[in-house]
């Protein structure tokens, strides 16, 4: 452990609970995706440091993320529980109707022309914000061994599938459409209809990723029957996965394909992965073609007002795997070739890392705009292992 690093990790992760709401009453402020990484950041420190107290913090995310983003926003006219279910049974089973963004403008109303550039405030749910909140749930499952973590991600699986997964003309229904076309990018808050209707690069990817992740968490826990197995659903995304299409030259993607690599070991040394070396090798000759494309950009050369600091730490986030994996590359001459190139740019992590720990460069407002994600995240960077760490 990196005495220096934690520190600072934890010197955040508490401005972000003070600042946020998590250890004052109210609802405070809630965003799926920064609130999904610090679940795993206080478990993570948790592990590092042996303050139960982190865990504490870890569990308290949770419940004020159910409570606020599992029901409907307080300038709607709806009210309740995402799911429609009463207040009993929706605290048993608070992940059913999906969660909101938590972004600060309501949605757009069925009627209402899209306009780009507002969509990216306006509230809704987002697949890939749903599959950081399962794999914040599983990790809370694994490192507290309180099942209900995983079966409330299973059952929000089911959701985000039934709702963002787009059949294909006579396939089965509701859960699992064995010819699933596509998917959406983002849903109403209720999930009835899409406000994007274009597909992420990697939602199915995540999706199928995810499902298998959870499903052998379950089985590992002595869980499976307690909820929803997802190997239908899994197959779904994983018809949906276009291995050759996979490379991106956006840093938070790159250090994405990172981070689903690092995911695959795991789950095959746990031996619940079923796929071949191949998908494996694609996502670091993916990851190491973005990246080789992205470091010759003037991009990390550029002044802090121009630049973003959660994509960039995403990508810090996923080159922190690099290490490990090389002693996961088995005999793949692709896999190892991919894993040299990429260990040739590790010190773009500490570049990345070094500039927006600068203190100048954190006034900028292009950080200060987005303080709570990049605050996150860069605590992520610098204590990887409660996000990347499949712990026993």
């Amino acid at each position: 452990m990196n005495t220096e690093r934690t520190a600072r990790a934890l010197e955040l992760m508490r401005r972000y609970a003070e600042r946020t709401g998590v250890t004052a009453p109210g609802p405070g402020r809630r965003y799926l995706w920064t609130d999904a990484f610090a679940v795993c950041n206080f478990l993570g420190l948790a592990a590092a440091t042996g303050d139960a107290a982190l865990s504490a913090l870890a569990r308290r995310v949770i419940e004020r993320v159910h409570d606020v983003l599992g029901r409907h926003r307080g300038d709607d006219g709806r009210t309740g529980r995402l799911s429609g279910l009463d207040e009993a049974e929706g605290a048993r089973h608070p992940t059913r109707g999906g969660l909101r963004i938590g972004k600060p403008l309501p949605e757009r109303a069925r009627d209402e022309p899209l306009d780009d550039r507002l969509e990216w405030d306006r509230d809704g749910q987002y697949f890939h914000y749903l599959t950081k909140w399962m794999h914040a749930l599983d990790q809370a499952a694994r490192a507290t061994r309180d099942t209900r973590y995983n079966v409330w991600a299973r059952e929000l699986a089911v959701a985000a599938h039934g709702a963002f997964v787009v059949a294909a003309p006579g396939a089965r229904t509701p859960h699992t459409y064995s010819n699933a076309e596509r998917m959406y990018w983002k849903m109403s808050i209720d999930l009835s209809r899409p406000q994007v209707p274009s597909m992420g690069q990697h939602d199915p990817l995540d999706g199928l990723l995810t499902c298998v992740a959870l499903d052998a968490t379950a089985a590992e826990l002595g869980v499976a029957d307690a909820g929803p197995r997802l190997g239908a659903i899994a197959a779904d995304f994983a018809a949906m996965t276009t291995l050759d299409r996979l490379a991106t030259t956006d840093p938070l993607g790159i250090g994405g394909l990172l981070v689903d690599a690092h995911r695959v070991a795991a789950l095959r040394r746990a031996g619940a992965w079923a796929g071949d070396d191949g998908f494996f090798d694609a996502l670091l000759v993916s990851a190491a073609l973005g990246l080789r494309h992205y470091v010759r950009q003037p991009d990390l050369r550029a002044p802090a007002a121009h630049r973003l600091g959660f994509r960039e730490l995403g990508l810090a986030i996923g080159l922190a795997a690099v290490e490990p994996l090389r002693a996961d590359a088995g005999p793949s001459a692709d896999a190892r070739a991919a894993l040299d190139e990429l260990a040739r740019y590790a010190s773009v992590r500490g570049v990345i890392e070094s500039f927006w720990l600068d203190d100048a460069h954190r006034r900028q407002e292009t950080w200060t705009t987005h303080e709570d994600i990049n605050e996150v995240m860069l605590a992520t960077a610098l204590a990887p292992d409660g996000f990347l760490a499949r712990r026993a």
